[in-house]
């Protein structure tokens, strides 16, 4: 995890910890947490919590992003569990805007 390569796609400043038990937060604290299992360009695994109104006070999801290697590129397998009931959706939209989408661009250009 590299904090100017994730500023850089997210186009936000980001505090990135390369530690477990670090913490990080993006887009100037709206979303936070720390990091539960770190294997370098293999796998991530870390609490998350948004500061929206559907994520209650000390409650955190996990997201866990394994990258694979392919043939010409790698393979990312994400999941994010323990969703706030009522957040599912804005989670979904952020990511895919905030995050898939950006990446897809980065790697297209």
């Amino acid at each position: 995890m590299d904090v100017k390569k994730h500023s850089k796609l997210t186009e936000s400043k980001a505090k990135v910890s390369r530690e477990i038990g670090g913490s990080f937060s993006v887009y100037e604290g709206a979303l936070s947490g720390k990091n539960v299992e770190l294997i370098q360009d293999k796998k991530i695994v870390q609490t998350w919590r948004g500061n929206g109104k559907n994520w209650p006070k000390g409650y955190y999801s996990t997201i866990t992003l394994v990258l694979e290697p392919v043939d010409k590129g790698t393979r990312i397998k994400f999941t994010h569990t323990d969703i706030p009931e009522g957040a599912y959706e804005s989670v979904k939209e952020g990511w895919d805007n905030y995050y898939w989408s950006p990446l897809k661009d980065m790697f297209e250009n």
